[in-house]
């Protein structure tokens, strides 16, 4: 069965695709055509959970057959960066998220809140004048790469840097480019590791060098592909998060003036922008070690699973009437964020910067409404964004 989550139609608006596809065949084998190989996608709810659950599937490419390495991770310049929790399977997950938990705790996020919204304020100062702007260009990716650069100590000079970085990983125009974005990226946090080593500062990469379980600590390339990890991750999708979020409520009137006239609904708001236009669309792919039976298919070992977060979190069964878009709905059982030992790490920093994003702009800007543009959804597997949220006041 061809279901093209690839094309046209899907940029416009993939949800009829995935609801055909949760309909006819809801684990189903498609072709890739920008990775040129097999992709199994699985789009129930309930399959997702379970699919997130299965330890049957590892999410550590070492452990593939060659011929798997060779059709699915074809860049090895990436292999000096990915040793991170992202892609490993307990107890090597379990032993590396452990490290990370120490440096990464719910305080130190917390702390971050006065930064976040002098930063919010201070980006949006210079646009009031306007009258129109893209939230995405001026604001919506600024203010997690200035926060990143924060929490990381990363000098903000460098910001632009990364911002162009993370945007290849996000959606490579090719292979070549992939290549060199890895080789850059490896060598400038070789070098900013080893300042830092020399040079300890109260941040979270000082944090991490100093992170110790049972005296055990992180290696080199572990935390060099975990600060990786922390910034490919924290970016593009906290960017998306924000810039779908000023979409859907500037696209929904009522729930935008029911939010001004309900400050206290601005968690639940957050949480029905991840449900209803999670910015991760996908999860990364999952691959049996030897021939699984799931959801009623047989997936040969080697061959990459992904689950549909997008289809799963506009699932009937689980979400009553959910083209809906309800910020006073109870959306807390979203799968926005992945499930079980994968959960997202940085979930309470997304919220939080989401969270003061929506706050800053409907204070600074009373009469935003959404420019006459046409926009869509980017391209790419992974995030799930608007190509432009142009917006007028």
């Amino acid at each position: 069965m061809t279901f093209d989550l690839w094309g046209e139609q899907a940029h416009d608006d993939p949800l009829p695709i995935l609801a055909r596809m949760r309909a006819e065949a809801p684990v189903v084998r498609l072709f890739d055509p920008h990775q040129e190989a097999p992709e199994w996608m699985v789009t129930r709810y309930d399959d997702v959970v379970e699919l997130l659950r299965d330890n049957r599937f590892s999410k550590d490419k070492r452990k593939l057959p060659d011929k798997a390495k060779d059709m699915y991770f074809r860049v090895s310049e990436l292999d000096a960066l990915d040793k991170h929790m992202l892609f490993s399977d307990p107890p090597e997950h379990t032993r590396l998220r452990s490290l990370v938990a120490k440096a990464f705790t719910p305080r130190r996020i917390r702390d971050l809140r006065p930064m976040i919204v002098e930063s919010a304020r201070r980006l949006l100062e210079p646009v009031r004048s306007r009258g129109e702007a893209d939230v995405l260009e001026v604001f919506a990716f600024a203010l997690p790469i200035t926060v990143l650069a924060e929490l990381m100590g990363v000098p903000v000079e460098d910001q632009d840097r990364f911002q162009g970085w993370t945007k290849t990983l996000a959606a490579p125009p090719d292979f070549d480019s992939l290549r060199r974005m890895a080789v850059e990226f490896h060598d400038y946090l070789v070098a900013f590791v080893d300042r830092r080593r020399r040079e300890p500062t109260d941040d979270l990469t000082s944090a991490l060098i100093e992170a110790e379980e049972s005296g055990d600590t992180l290696d080199v390339v572990e935390l060099i592909s975990m600060l990786f990890l922390l910034i490919a991750a924290g970016y593009e999708t906290t960017g998306n998060l924000i810039g779908n979020a000023v979409w859907a409520l500037l696209s929904h009137p009522d729930q935008l003036e029911r939010l001004r006239g309900t400050p206290a609904l601005l968690e639940s708001a957050v949480e029905e922008v991840l449900r209803f236009a999670p910015p991760v669309k996908n999860t990364i792919g999952a691959y049996p070690l030897s021939d699984v039976e799931f959801g009623g298919q047989v997936i040969p070992a080697g061959e990459k699973v992904v689950a549909s977060l997008l289809s799963a979190n506009h699932d009937p069964s689980r979400f009553a009437d959910p083209g809906r878009f309800d910020i006073t709905r109870a959306a807390d059982k979203h799968l926005a964020f992945g499930l079980g030992s994968h959960f997202c790490l940085g979930a309470q920093l997304a919220r939080l910067e989401a969270a003061v994003a929506i706050e800053a702009l409907l204070r600074e800007f009373p009469k935003l409404a959404l420019a006459d543009e046409p926009t869509r959804w980017k391209a790419g597997v992974f995030v799930h964004g608007r190509t432009k949220v142009g917006v007028t006041w």
